[in-house]
């Protein structure tokens, strides 16, 4: 019986593939088998192939899939002493650029994105910076280009900010509407949002800083080590690497072409 499973699971994937583009062969197996088992109580599905020939002839119910493929979840300042460490340690760096450049990989439904745009403001960074925040969902990119969050989650994301090192009141960058929390349009005039795939895209411009937090822990080590590369190719000369909590260079292929700025919040420079 779960050998069954395994092969409608890797046939899934194949014929998301093959049909759409989406590109998750590289996923970690027990990662995508966990969503996909969710999605199937969600689409009232009793199997995998089930599940298969619905999204093969209904793009409509691939993308309500896809929700569940990519997990959008994430939070403002999330892990705020990380955010604490790039303005003690990198943003001075920073300063001595002219320009800057910054990928956000992997930027979910646009919270990292508010974030970094909030502290490059307060440490006067912001005009001279173009930030390029990529998702392979759509609907999540939608909502980043948005601003609009939950009302509900202000407070903890108020309390990250003040962790983080903020320097005003978190309510100057946003307004209060109804349930929900509409954040200032001026955050992301030099922002650009762009569908982009860690799996199957190639570098599109030269950068000084990625941040791709809590999007590696889903990949097996195969596409780990491609979109380290992607992220080698991408960085100016001395450029700087950001990751999640539970990612590290470490065993990887690129191991050696990154020195560890700060290795407990994992802030990384390319050699």
């Amino acid at each position: 019986m779960q050998r069954n499973t395994d092969i409608e699971l890797r046939l899934l994937i194949e014929a998301i593939y093959l049909k759409y583009s989406y590109d998750f062969r590289d996923y970690s197996g027990a990662s995508i088998k966990r969503r996909v088992n969710h999605a199937l109580r969600q689409f009232d599905c009793s199997t995998i192939s089930a599940l298969q020939e619905r999204i093969l002839h209904d793009p409509t119910a691939f993308m309500q899939l896809l929700q569940y493929l990519t997990i959008p979840v994430s939070e403002m300042f999330r892990d705020p002493e990380h955010f604490l460490a790039i303005r003690q340690e990198v943003v001075p760096i920073l300063k001595t650029y002219p320009s800057l450049k910054i990928w956000i990989a992997g930027c979910s439904t646009g919270e990292e994105v508010y974030s970094m745009a909030i502290l490059l403001r307060e440490e006067g960074l912001l005009d001279r910076t173009i930030i390029y925040a990529t998702d392979i969902n759509p609907r999540s990119l939608e909502k980043a280009k948005q601003g609009i969050f939950s009302l509900d989650n202000i407070r903890a994301y108020t309390h990250n900010y003040q962790k983080a090192g903020g320097q005003r009141s978190f309510a100057d960058y946003y307004t209060a509407a109804y349930d929900y929390a509409i954040f200032d349009k001026s955050l992301r005039e030099n922002v650009t949002f762009a569908d982009h795939s860690l799996a199957t895209d190639s570098v599109f411009s030269e950068t000084n800083l990625i941040s791709c937090r809590n999007v590696l822990i889903y990949f097996n080590k195969n596409l780990q080590n491609r979109a380290f590369g992607l992220f080698e190719e991408s960085l100016c000369h001395r450029g700087f690497l950001m990751l999640g909590s539970k990612e590290t260079l470490d065993f990887s292929d690129y191991s050696k072409q990154f020195s560890p700025v700060l290795k407990q919040e994992r802030i990384y420079r390319k050699l």
